[in-house]
């Protein structure tokens, strides 16, 4: 069913929206690539049998009509408490069931499907802490979720549910009721800065690509994520894919460009997988496509997946890759915003980047400047991982502190170690210690201390981590991945 204009988009969005009300009961099973390296599909399938034995209503997937006394069994993406997966929230409740078996299901669907009733083995007990309710955990109560709100809570497959809970107002907004000088000053305004490790203000980048006269221009997400202990874009495009569609269409909308690229890495199939069905489902709907809603603005959607080499995260090597040729850095300028993919004007940002800019166009750049600090507004989003004792994907304003991220929402060192360092930014990089425990964690203050957020991974270490064997690992790794343009790399990391 394609959507012809506006008012049809606004009658589609109404009746979806009741019917996703209507369904008040829900269960959704983490289908994230941790939760399902863990078991959790199979625990999916086993409520459902279950359920099914039982004669209980389930409704699997989201109908345009009300959806009365039926059991909704989702699976959504990563939601983020990894150390404790598989995950199973429990709606309208917000009870959280971790580590949850195939075992398990029996008395799930005896207690808690028809009884009401809450599972206390099941919720979350650590160092005397019980918490039943997801958002009372020590580990989400103290992040601020705004890229990664809908992660865990909708179903990841599902454009209908992404729509009733406002999915592709801020589109229609921008395709609607502002002119495209409108679209580049919000997200300029709004201080958005890429999420990629650049820092580079998105705004600039749309403007200059904007004011270009070559055409045509594209638009291409960056989801190559290189860097070791980093999860975040695939997450979000596992968990969200729509919410990125989103942003870079806006900014199709914004450049003038009608042609959009996602170059993800091969390593991530099921983040492929679900951004080939949002597109399938944004083309179905008339989202995407020629003349979209009836106006004069067309936007096509294509993936390109990499082989894994670590140089094509770099801006041109990117782009010479969609473009068939080797992942193979040039020197700028010109740069990619001049002379990009295919030698045209292109905006690249990443898909952290892209997934912040709908929220902004819907609530106003002021609203974004009010999180985060002065020069880098918004969130970040981290991956926890190493010797710690809650490894997973967080969000937090940016300006938090290492001890707030480690101690507070990680919960320390795993095993009561001491925490001797981080390594932050991949392998272009540092390592921070404890004496850069209490800076803020935001593009310039890294700078100062020589290094750098990058894509958000924190790889945390304890006091038995031997440094130069990280150093040997990281300069292997540099070695490795080197494309052998440049001396000093293909040289000098021998």
């Amino acid at each position: 069913m394609a959507i012809k204009n506006r008012a049809e988009l606004q009658a589609f969005r109404a009746k979806v929206r009741a019917a996703y009300a209507s369904q008040t009961e829900k269960i959704i099973v983490c289908a994230g690539t941790g939760c399902v390296a863990g078991g959790s599909l199979q625990v999916y399938a086993r409520l459902k049998e279950l359920m099914e034995a039982r004669n209980i209503p389930v409704a699997v997937e989201l109908e345009d009509e009300p959806h009365d006394h039926s059991v909704g069994l989702k699976k959504s993406g990563c939601h983020g408490f990894c150390e404790m997966g598989p995950l199973l929230r429990i709606d309208p409740q917000g009870w959280l069931y971790t580590k949850v078996k195939v075992a398990d299901c029996e008395e799930i669907v005896e207690e808690t499907v028809i009884k009401g009733a809450c599972i206390d083995r099941l919720v979350y007990n650590k160092d005397g802490v019980t918490c039943a309710k997801q958002e009372d955990i020590p580990f989400y109560k103290q992040q601020t979720r705004i890229v990664l709100e809908h992660c865990g809570k909708i179903d990841a497959d599902s454009i209908r549910e992404y729509i009733a809970i406002g999915g592709y107002e801020a589109f229609e907004k921008a395709l609607f009721d502002m002119s495209a000088d409108e679209v580049v000053g919000e997200i300029s305004k709004s201080g958005l800065r890429g999420r990629g490790g650049g820092g580079f203000p998105a705004g600039k980048k749309w403007e200059q690509v904007k004011r270009q006269k070559s055409t045509p221009k594209y638009i291409v997400c960056n989801g190559d994520e290189g860097d070791p202990g980093a999860f975040m874009d695939r997450s979000i495009m596992e968990g969200d894919p729509h919410r990125m569609l989103e942003g870079m269409m806006i900014a199709g909308i914004a450049c003038g460009a009608s042609e959009g690229y996602i170059y993800v890495r091969a390593e991530y199939p099921l983040a492929v997988q679900r951004l080939y069905n949002a597109i399938a489902q944004a083309e179905e709907l008339g989202l995407l496509g020629d003349n979209i809603l009836g106006t004069d603005f067309s936007f096509h959607m294509h993936i390109n997946r990499g082989a894994g080499a670590f140089v094509c995260g770099e801006g041109s090597a990117l782009t010479a890759s969609i473009e068939g040729k080797r992942g193979f850095p040039r020197v700028k300028p010109p740069r990619t915003v001049e002379h990009g993919l295919f030698d045209q004007p292109t905006v690249l940002n990443n898909v952290e980047t892209f997934a912040n800019v709908a929220r902004i166009i819907s609530e106003g750049a002021d609203w974004f400047l009010g999180i985060g600090s002065e020069t880098s507004p918004g969130t970040k989003a981290f991956a926890l991982t190493g010797n710690i004792a809650n490894t997973g994907l967080i969000e937090v304003p940016m300006g938090t502190t290492l001890r707030k991220i480690i101690f507070d929402i990680g919960g320390g060192i795993r095993g009561d170690g001491e925490f001797k360092a981080v390594q932050i930014g991949g392998p272009s990089g540092a390592c921070l210690t404890k004496e850069h425990l209490d800076i803020p964690l935001d593009f310039d203050t890294l700078k100062k201390v020589k290094a750098m957020i990058g894509s958000g991974g924190l790889v945390v270490m304890d006091e038995k981590t031997c440094m130069v064997e990280v150093a040997r690992f990281f300069m292997n790794f540099t070695q490795n991945e080197s494309c052998g343009k440049c001396t000093p790399c293909r040289e000098g990391t021998k």
